[in-house]
């Protein structure tokens, strides 16, 4: 990621609608798989608030990122536990010690997913778990992706090969976002039909447009947590170790 992307990812996880929806429906989610005192493992840390909420909540955290600026977030804000490191590697984290390994919008990222995974599962305690979200459609592959580092956007059925793949189990997986995908394939095919070079940010919304965003997210993330969803610009999913 790009050391400036990263600064503007930072002033927006407060308060930014997708931030805030992707932040709540990640701790949702986590809390029906982890409890407090459990250590979360989170690789790709951003701005560190995520680390951030957890650690409010009264998790012991610890954070992994390949940027030397990520874990320098962390550090100012508080979270001792952090360390610059590549996710394709042997994590620096005690075997079997993690409640709940935390990826959001990182597999996309990485050259080889399957790798970090792996590496991911060595941390799980034996009913530790996986969250992970990624984007969805490849066909909205763009130049968006590409600055932001993109390898890839995924199907669920690629999503469900690269967890199988790493000797993991699918628990459960849905799409969320749903209500952003039809402005996003718009978005898209316009840029394709008139390329031109563009920065990769978060488009700016006013704070009215703000909180109705974040409030049709409490919607979907109320409605999703119970039913499937049939389509979304992400894929939220929860994996782990297979049982025997």
């Amino acid at each position: 990621m790009d050391p400036a992307h990263l600064d503007e990812l930072a002033k927006l996880e407060e308060s930014y609608w997708w931030h805030v929806a992707k932040r709540r429906l990640a701790m949702d989610i986590a809390s029906k798989f982890a409890a407090p005192p459990g250590l979360i493992v989170e690789g790709g840390v951003g701005g560190a608030r995520n680390l951030l909420e957890f650690q409010r909540l009264g998790f012991r955290v610890h954070g992994l990122d390949l940027m030397p600026e990520a874990i320098e977030y962390c550090h100012r804000r508080g979270i001792e536990q952090a360390d610059v490191h590549d996710l394709c590697q042997a994590w620096p984290v005690d075997p079997g010690s993690a409640s709940l390994v935390v990826m959001l919008d990182v597999l996309e990222h990485l050259a080889e997913p399957v790798l970090a995974l792996e590496h991911a599962q060595n941390t799980l305690a034996p009913n530790g778990s996986i969250l992970l979200t990624v984007p969805a459609w490849p066909s909205l592959f763009g130049e968006w992706d590409r600055r932001l580092g993109h390898f890839r956007r995924y199907t669920p059925a690629m999503l469900k090969q690269h967890v199988h793949s790493a000797g993991l189990t699918m628990r459960w997986l849905n799409f969320w976002n749903a209500f952003s995908l039809p402005p996003a394939i718009v978005l898209r095919s316009w840029q394709r039909w008139l390329p031109k070079s563009r920065a990769a940010e978060f488009p700016r919304v006013s704070p009215i447009t703000n909180r109705l965003l974040s409030t049709v997210a409490s919607w979907e993330r109320a409605f999703l947590c119970r039913c499937p969803l049939p389509t979304g610009l992400s894929l939220i999913a929860v994996v782990g170790k297979p049982t025997s």
